[in-house]
């Protein structure tokens, strides 16, 4: 691999945590961290890197701002609500950063000012750019403050001639003072207002909101982990848990003989019935509901469950959660966790309810930063 440049904003940004260090020893470092944390339940696995570390966020995100009079884009630095203008990002991908120094510089033409959230006047707030890294298709959201928007079909047609990639243009609405980037009301202004992206063989629609992997390429990697631990050979039943657009239940289906996806979020459940809809799958159901009191509610009623897939937030799953995956008793938990401390934490608990660890397999999905993603295979003893 070739010596990569340091980025200009390490300091200032606080994004990359790692950028002190070369990306073998990134991968020695977190390593070394999962084992430390994770090493007493199993044998960990040589964390799986990437062979190109860089520009592999498909999600770019920028906040706006005024200063001197011009308007600057960028991220906010690490603890603070100080925007730190960036033109590229050493991990982001180019083309979404490259459309949003032309958003900016529109902007600033169009005479269009930054949202101040103090004085709660303005209009531009933030632009989010999501590029499907296989299908090409491109979405750009352009969140803004409520009430007309100047000069929009112009500026609209503007944007779409410097970057004709772009495949969708939606306009967010944001009203509140609120660390939240996107607001309650969308409006398309070009395109289908979402894109399609490949993913391990299957195709999935990408709204504005809805969440989906920002590594591809590892993502896919990840996801065939997964789907190896599982260990399923067509007649298993699975819940995926926490389902979201349901992008690893539809992956299991072809392998699985009944896949359940549970998601309380509305909007992510019909997302995930268009997705399996649009890939012809038949054998999964998704519903809208709390996945802990569903799954406890299966339990009650004595429904035979082989394997519980779940993908919790940072902060691991409730014990309330736990509680329903013990009691559910599946013979297999296939667990995927974006952080070794709870995720720690979690299987000590599991692991005293009678499963015991029998994989765990890290995988580098941040490069440069200190986050780290694992797969653990969990058995009923």
């Amino acid at each position: 691999m070739s010596e990569i440049k340091r980025c200009p904003n390490y300091k200032k940004c606080g994004g990359c945590q790692l950028q002190n260090m070369d990306y073998d020893r990134q991968l020695r470092f977190k390593q070394a961290q999962v084992v430390k944390l994770l090493g007493r339940f199993h044998r960990v696995s040589n964390i799986i890197g990437m062979e190109n570390p860089t520009h592999y966020r498909n999600k770019v995100q920028a906040a706006f701002g005024q200063r001197g009079g011009q308007l600057i884009s960028g991220v906010y630095q690490s603890s603070t609500h100080k925007i730190v203008p960036v033109d590229d990002c050493m991990i982001e991908d180019e083309i979404a950063d490259k459309i949003i120094v032309t958003v900016r510089k529109l902007a600033q033409s169009f005479k269009l000012r930054a949202f101040n959230d103090t004085t709660m006047k303005g209009f531009l707030r933030h632009v989010l750019v999501k590029r499907g890294f296989k299908s090409g298709q491109v979405m750009v959201v352009l969140v803004t403050s409520g009430g007309d928007f100047p000069s929009q079909r112009s500026f609209v047609n503007a944007l779409l001639g410097r970057h004709p990639e772009i495949t969708t243009i939606v306009r967010n609405i944001n009203e509140k003072h609120t660390s939240l980037v996107l607001g309650a009301k969308s409006q398309v202004l070009f395109g289908d207002g979402y894109i399609e992206e490949e993913l391990c063989g299957k195709t999935f629609r990408i709204s504005p909101k809805a969440f989906y992997q920002i590594n591809p390429t590892q993502t896919q990697i990840l996801y065939e982990t997964a789907v190896d631990f599982a260990g399923l050979d067509g007649s298993q039943s699975v819940i995926d848990a926490y389902c979201g657009t349901g992008t690893i239940g539809i992956i299991m289906s072809d392998k699985a003989g009944s896949v359940m996806g549970v998601e309380l979020n509305p909007d992510a459940v019909e997302d995930a019935k268009f997705n399996a809809k649009k890939n012809g799958v038949d054998n999964i159901k998704f519903y809208c509901a709390d996945a802990g009191d569903f799954m406890v509610e299966l339990a009650q009623r004595k429904r035979k469950v082989d394997v519980v897939i779940t993908d919790p937030p940072r902060a691991g799953c409730s014990r309330d959660f736990l509680e329903s995956v013990v009691a559910l008793s599946p013979k297999k938990v296939v667990y995927i966790s974006c952080n070794p401390v709870t995720l720690a934490r979690d299987l000590g608990y599991i692991t005293r309810k009678g499963y015991k660890v029998a994989k765990i397999q890290p995988v580098d999905m941040f490069p440069f930063t200190e986050h780290v993603e694992c797969c653990v295979l969990l058995c009923k003893t």
